[in-house]
C-alpha cells in the first residue's frame, strides 16, 4: 500500500512503555517456534453446539464430560504450525491474566490430526445488540475492564493485534468481560518489523495502512478508540472504509489531511500512489459534531477528552493502557470500586461490584469466544 521513505532514512520507532520486557525474560518465553505442546484427550470434550466460524476456524460450545462443566471449543482450520504454536505460547503465558480468556487444553483428532483449543465458557452477548443498551457507567466500566486486559497483555510484552468488539466477549448479567482470539497477537521487541496485514479493516491503525511496520502496542489502543468511538456515538463502525484504501480516507475525513502528512513526513513514510486521487483535502473535526439526541446521554467532557487522547495518527502520542486508566473518564468506576470494596469489605478493585446493576456495579470477570455470528470464539 505504501513504502518506506529511502533505505538510508532511519525511521525507527520504539514502545513508550514495556519496550524491553521480552529481552529481560529466558528466550523460551517469547521463542514459540521451539515450544513443546502438551496435547490433551479430545475424548473428554463432548461437542454440544455450533457458535460461530471465523477465518481460522469454527467454534462449538462443548462439555467437559470429566466435571461436566461447560467449555468453548475451537477447531483450526489448516493453518502454519508456527501459528498455531505461536497462539498457544502467547495464551499459556497470560493464563490467569485479568479479563485474559482461560485456555484449559489442547486437543487433536485422532484421525483428521486437526488441533482445538478448549477455552473456558463466557455467556456473550452479541455486541450489535448490547451497545444499543449500555449505560454512561456501563460503557466506562467494561471499556476498564477491557484496559486491565490490554496493559497485562502489553506489560507482558505481548501485543493482541485484532482488538475489535467481536473478539470482546460479555457476559453482562454477570458484569464479566474477556478478550479473546489471541490468533494475530505477537511478542513485542523493539525495532522489529512486523507484518501490516492484521487487524481487522474497521480497526485498523493508521501506521497499517500506510505500511509502517515498526509498529508497537499503541496499535491495540488506536483500535480500542475505534470500539469506544462506536460506543459512545451509536456508530458502527465509526470508521467505516470500504477497503482499506478508503479506510485510511475514512479517518483522514475526521482527523486531517495536513495532520497525517505530518505524520508520515515524521517516520519518513511515502503515502502509496493511489492515494493522491482519493484523500483529498480536509480539516480536522471536531468530536461534538457527531453529538445527537440518540447519543448524547453517553458524551461528556471526560469522554470526549479521553476519546481524542486514544485517535492519534501518531502511534506515540496515544494514551498507554495504563494511562489510560488514570483518565478522569475512569473516575466513577474507581470510585463505585472503591465505595463497594468498603461495603463488603474486600480488596478495592474496580473489577468487583454488584452483579445485574444497570447503572453501575460488576461482579470480578471470568470468559469464552465469540465471532460475528454470536457466542464464539472464532478467529
Amino acid at each position: 500500500m505504501a513504502a518506506l521513505a529511502g533505505q538510508d532514512i532511519v525511521s525507527t520507532s520504539k514502545a513508550r512503555v514495556y519496550a524491553d520486557v521480552n529481552s529481560h525474560r529466558p528466550r523460551e518465553y517469547w521463542d514459540y517456534e521451539t515450544h513443546p505442546i502438551s496435547w490433551g484427550n479430545q475424548e473428554d470434550y463432548q461437542l454440544v453446539r455450533k457458535l460461530g466460524r471465523g477465518k481460522y476456524s469454527e467454534v462449538f460450545e462443548a462439555i467437559n464430560v470429566n466435571n461436566s462443566e461447560r467449555c468453548v471449543v475451537k477447531i483450526l482450520k489448516p493453518v502454519k504450525k508456527k501459528k498455531i504454536k505461536r497462539e498457544i505460547k502467547i495464551l499459556e503465558n497470560l493464563r490467569g491474566g485479568p479479563n485474559i480468556i482461560t485456555l484449559q487444553g489442547v486437543v487433536k483428532d485422532p484421525i483428521s490430526r486437526t488441533p482445538a483449543f478448549i477455552f473456558e465458557h463466557v455467556n456473550n452477548t452479541d455486541f450489535k445488540q448490547l451497545y444499543q443498551t449500555l449505560s454512561d457507567f456501563d460503557i466506562r466500566y467494561y471499556l476498564y475492564e477491557l484496559l486491565k486486559a490490554l496493559d497485562y497483555s502489553h506489560s507482558m510484552g505481548i501485543m493482541h493485534r485484532d482488538v475489535k468488539p467481536h473478539n470482546v466477549m460479555i457476559d453482562h448479567d454477570e458484569r464479566r468481560l474477556r478478550l479473546i482470539d489471541w490468533g494475530l497477537a505477537e511478542f513485542y521487541h523493539p525495532g522489529q518489523e512486523y507484518n501490516v496485514r492484521v487487524a481487522s479493516r474497521y480497526f485498523k491503525g493508521p501506521e497499517l495502512l500506510v505500511d509502517y511496520q515498526m509498529y508497537d502496542y499503541s496499535l491495540d489502543m488506536w483500535s480500542l478508540g475505534c470500539m469506544f468511538a462506536s460506543m459512545i456515538f451509536r456508530k458502527e463502525p465509526f470508521f467505516h472504509g470500504h477497503d482499506n484504501y478508503d479506510q485510511l480516507v475514512r479517518i483522514a475525513r475526521v482527523l486531517g489531511t495536513e495532520e497525517l502528512f505530518e505524520y508520515t513526513e515524521k517516520y519518513c513514510i511515502i503515502l502509496d500512489s493511489r492515494f493522491n486521487d482519493i484523500l483529498g483535502r480536509h480539516s480536522r473535526k471536531r468530536w461534538e459534531r457527531f453529538v445527537h439526541a440518540e447519543n448524547q446521554h453517553l458524551i461528556s467532557p471526560e469522554a470526549i477528552d479521553f476519546l481524542d487522547k486514544l485517535l492519534r495518527y501518531d502511534h506515540a502520542e496515544r494514551l498507554t493502557a495504563k494511562e489510560a486508566m488514570e483518565h478522569p473518564y475512569f473516575y466513577p468506576v474507581v470510585v463505585r470500586a472503591k465505595e463497594l470494596a468498603a461495603h463488603v469489605g474486600s480488596p478495592s478493585s474496580p473489577g468487583t461490584a454488584s452483579p445485574n446493576s444497570q447503572q453501575g456495579g460488576a461482579a470480578t470477570s471470568t470468559p469464552t469466544g465469540q465471532n460475528s455470528q454470536g457466542n464464539s470464539q472464532a478467529s
